[in-house]
């Protein structure tokens, strides 16, 4: 999977993944809130992407990432995704 927003493949923690089966969360789902929710960075490496989905029980969704200097464009680096 492939984040054209960041330019960074995406890599799924176990944990994020066990956490996605649990919250009925798919892959289609979780690249909507990567290309399309509101960011918070913590640093140049970490931030919170978070998106609103008023048809879910749990309607604010938030996923945590890590990557490689994440505003860099370089492909090589990867996104790491924890929900």
């Amino acid at each position: 999977m492939l984040s054209e927003r960041f330019g960074k493949s995406i890599v799924i923690t176990s944990h994020a993944r066990e956490r996605m089966a649990a919250r009925a969360i798919d892959e289609a789902l979780l690249l909507d809130i990567i290309e399309t929710g509101e960011t918070r960075y913590k640093d140049k490496t970490r931030l919170w992407i978070a998106k609103h989905y008023g048809d879910r029980a749990d309607n604010l969704l938030c996923l945590a990432v890590t990557g490689n200097d994440i505003g860099d464009q370089n492909r090589d680096a990867s996104l790491f995704v924890g929900v």
